[in-house]
């Protein structure tokens, strides 16, 4: 039987919110290759895992968890296989409920857009036979019923980050499974990483 081919589809804040909801910081410096290969070659369906495909933007502020996602970023940049796409952070007005003040906080923007947009271009170049969709946002449902339906019929397996789940997506996907602790205990980077210039990329100590 011929292996279909697999690129995966990680909506970043999703996957880090779901974490940090678990309270498992633990498992914030992932190796994104593993934990998607882990979801592969099920029973009578063998797998190829041709891409990692992991959607975010950069963080503005404060400088530790600035570092600290930069290391990361830098770590993933090391798979080949891992291709990063960064949205973007704007200012956004809020008013405090309890005292009327306005202000304004950083918003990601572009990220699910750039997410659905990948999905979607991909299936139409035929890149791939099964999507991977790393995530628990119900915005990406359209995309997902666009790559299934005429003429591109593609699978599209939902993968739902801890504490993520959602009906809708559950409606619509080919398959839908759950990130377990057991999936992330084996999935993790090594403590080091050397990069081919010898910098040495060290897992921050707040996630160990």
């Amino acid at each position: 039987m011929k292996a279909e081919r697999v690129i995966a589809y990680i909506d970043g804040f999703n996957l880090y919110f779901g974490l940090k909801d678990k309270k498992w910081s633990c498992y914030y410096w992932l190796n994104l290759k593993l934990l998607c290969h882990s979801f592969t070659n099920k029973p009578g369906r063998p797998q190829r895992l041709l891409l990692v495909k992991y959607f975010t933007s950069r963080i503005t502020g404060p400088p530790d968890k600035k570092k600290r996602q930069s290391t990361y970023l830098e770590a993933l940049n090391t798979i080949e296989e891992i291709q990063l796409f960064c949205g973007i952070y704007q200012p956004t007005p809020f008013v405090c409920k309890k005292c009327g003040h306005k202000n304004e906080e950083p918003e990601e923007k572009m990220t699910d857009v750039q997410l659905a947009t990948a999905l979607v271009s991909d299936a139409y170049q035929n890149n791939y036979d099964t999507a991977f969709v790393v995530s628990g946002d119900r915005d990406l449902v359209p995309a997902i019923e666009i790559i299934k339906s005429k003429p591109l019929y593609k699978r599209a397996v939902v993968i739902f980050p801890p504490m993520r789940t959602n009906a809708d997506l559950m409606g619509v996907a080919s398959a839908y499974l759950h990130i377990t602790e057991a999936e992330l205990k084996k999935s993790l980077l090594p403590f080091e990483i050397t990069k081919p210039g010898g910098y040495v990329l060290r897992r921050p100590m707040e996630w160990q």
